[in-house]
């Protein structure tokens, strides 16, 4: 099966202690029948034999042989466990670790649209649980599965040895075992894959309602929420008692059947003790070897239904396993040794999601160093054209362009690397506000992270708190106000020093004051040159702009200046008389 070559593909550097392990296990096991043995000799030879006393006169020494051979071999067999149990734990441990890297790797590295198809909770699913039910296959079902077969062959090869028709009657029960387990199979599966789709949904909605919960607060839905959750918590605990009910259904007879083997060596055994057959030693042996004939019986359902388990968990970690991003380097790209310098143009960009049109043939020119202010209507598209800059989605018929080169001809690492983003959705991390700014650049010294938090106004309430720059701010910045985490989030993207700098309606949640500082910051008190492209809708963010783009329903409906704008109909016109009170065709007829 395509899931156990993968297995086997991932233990790539421990496959010989893997290996190892595996034949101390069917060594290990096949030493039981030693000890049985060497009990029937002791038996046979000096307590049932009609010459008992004189044989352990005579033969004293063989009874202290016997007696440390028994002793021997339980503790070479419980070394050796103990060795096995430690491959099996090295080898399974250094598996997961290099598939959960991989799969960080791989989500780490996949596009946008990735995200929109995976929820959070379900990634989270994949890489915890799922992921611990691929270890348990190698170092629990596998391991054990070996160790049974093991021991049951050893037991019977053991049995017909002494004689085979004890161990004919004693395999009588086999088939059955074998015919009820081939049954629990086929209804273990799909019994098992719900209960995997279940705890994804159970895992997503505990996820989304933690992070979302000071909007459930602030709508008082705790109670609405609380239902939902329990439907999926309801959801998931009818898909466990459904796969349960299917294994309870087949285990009470896998378990009558290997207890039905008791009954037929008495029964059995007894007769052919009668006829001289079998020994009384050989009867001993028999039966103390009779629960490595019944317990892998016994457990051969067990062991079932975790691989059904396993093949679910690794069927979902397997297809991100393998998911490949389409946005990559080309082979061809270039490799850039110097800075971009930050020209961008847009050449009849056409960009779909699905059926609908976001952008449709869209083409401007930005020249280095130039500020410009893209504005429009809510889902005219002014984000996803920003996005298609550091290649987040590439457009579907047209160019994009940067320094003159189509953004697929540039490295991801260098075309990203060169490019500073800040949104409107900030995402801050758990750890300190320093670290926050210099997230893109772990050595940075420290009076610059200072001199980029003055730069984006945040240097004041920053100095205003406890342990200033070493404040540890909490999960996606809770503690902060939105306007605080917005110039946290401008901090971290001035202090790249980026050719070309994005700010998609960052300073929305800032005072008109501390918007006017920044503006001038951005302005003048950058230490660097940069293209500065900014989302925005307040008209003060757009005056000063070199080049104003009006988008509307994916198209750019209006191009120009500031003054230029104003002194026609058009969306940017209708904004700054709502937004400043003044009606431009009366001043316009005023001045005439």
């Amino acid at each position: 099966m395509f899931q156990l070559r993968w297995l086997w593909a991932n233990l790539k550097g421990s496959r010989a202690v893997y290996i190892c392990a595996l034949v101390l296990s069917v060594v290990c096991n096949a030493m039981f029948v030693a000890a049985q043995f060497f009990q029937s000799k002791i038996i046979d030879t000096f307590i049932s034999n009609k010459q008992a006393a004189e044989n352990l006169r005579d033969h004293r020494d063989l009874l202290l042989w016997l007696i440390a051979g028994m002793i021997g071999v339980t503790l070479l067999r419980t070394s050796l466990t103990y060795t096995c149990n430690m491959y099996y734990e090295k080898a399974s441990q250094a598996m997961i670790y290099r598939i959960r890297t991989h799969l960080f790797r791989k989500i780490e590295n996949q596009d946008m649209d990735f995200y929109d198809r995976y929820r959070t909770g379900d990634l989270m699913t994949r890489l915890t649980g799922d992921l611990d039910m691929v270890r348990h296959m190698v170092s629990w079902v596998i391991s054990n599965t070996v160790a049974n077969l093991a021991l049951f062959a050893a037991s019977m090869i053991y049995f017909f040895t002494i004689d085979y028709r004890t161990a004919l009657c004693i395999m009588t029960m086999t088939p059955v075992i074998f015919f009820v387990t081939r049954l629990f199979s086929r209804h273990a599966g799909p019994a098992y894959r719900k209960v995997r789709e279940t705890s994804s949904a159970l895992n997503t909605a505990a996820q989304e309602n933690i992070s979302g919960n000071r909007v459930v607060k602030a709508f008082a839905k705790e109670d609405y929420e609380i239902e939902k959750f329990r439907k999926k918590d309801e959801e998931y605990r009818g898909a466990n008692i459904k796969a349960a009910m299917v294994w309870l259904k087949y285990h009470p007879i896998i378990d009558i059947a290997a207890g039905a083997l008791s009954v037929i060596l008495l029964i059995c055994g007894g007769y052919f003790m009668i006829k001289q057959h079998l020994t009384m030693g050989q009867y001993v042996a028999i039966s103390g070897l009779l629960w490595a004939v019944g317990n892998p019986m016994r457990n051969m359902g067990t062991y079932v239904n975790d691989f059904h388990r396993f093949m679910a968990s690794a069927g979902k970690v397997i297809e991100i396993y393998y998911e490949a991003p389409r946005i990559v380097d080309r082979e061809d790209a270039a490799e850039n040794k110097e800075k971009l310098r930050g020209d961008i143009e847009f050449k009849n960009v056409t960009f779909s999601i699905g059926e609908k049109k976001i952008l449709d043939n869209v083409s401007f020119k930005i020249n280095a160093g130039e500020t410009v202010v893209i504005m429009g209507e809510t889902g005219s598209g002014k984000t996803t054209l920003v996005n298609l800059i550091p290649r987040f989605f590439d457009c579907d018929r047209g160019e994009v362009l940067v320094d003159g080169r189509n953004v697929r001809m540039h490295k991801l690492h260098t075309l990203r690397s060169s490019i500073g983003i800040a949104t409107q959705d900030v995402m801050l991390y758990s750890d300190t506000i320093d670290s926050n700014i210099a997230y893109g650049d772990s050595d940075m010294e420290e009076e610059y992270v200072k001199r980029c938090a003055e730069l984006s106004a945040a240097s004041d309430f920053i100095e205003k708190l406890p342990d200033k720059y070493e404040t540890i701010v909490g999960e996606r910045g809770v503690g902060l106000s939105g306007g605080q985490k917005q110039r946290i989030s401008l901090a971290r993207a001035i202090a790249v020093r980026p050719a070309v700098l994005i700010l998609d309606d960052t300073t929305s949640a800032v005072d008109m004051e501390t918007e006017h500082y920044i503006q001038q910051s951005l302005s003048g008190g950058l230490d660097f040159e940069c293209t500065k492209i900014i989302i925005a809708q307040r008209i003060s963010s757009s005056k000063n702009a070199d080049k104003i783009i009006i988008l509307e329903n994916g198209k750019i409906s209006d191009m120009g200046t500031h003054d230029e704008l104003i002194k026609h109909e058009g969306y940017y016109r209708q904004i700054y008389e709502l937004q400043s009170g003044i009606n431009c065709a009366a001043e316009s007829e005023v001045t005439v």
